[in-house]
């Protein structure tokens, strides 16, 4: 994959969230412990503009969120 994205889509909880590296998301009813690192399939990734986007079928192939959580 050659797309270098700042952008993503994941799913998690039945819900999909837009994030971008760095960002901090609350997510509802994880049942993970504060310090532990977490990973989230991606449905979409994208850069800034938009020009390069990739859409999962229906994630997107060997691209994966990985998140840590601090609350």
């Amino acid at each position: 994959m050659n797309v270098m994205a700042t952008l993503a889509v994941i799913e998690t909880g039945g819900k999909q969230y837009l994030v971008k590296e760095g960002q901090e998301l609350k997510i509802e009813k994880l049942l993970s412990e504060v310090g532990e690192n977490i990973t989230f399939d991606v449905l979409i990734i994208s850069d800034e503009e938009g020009t390069k986007t990739t859409v999962g079928t229906p994630t997107v192939s060997g691209v994966i969120v990985t998140a840590k959580v601090i609350e």
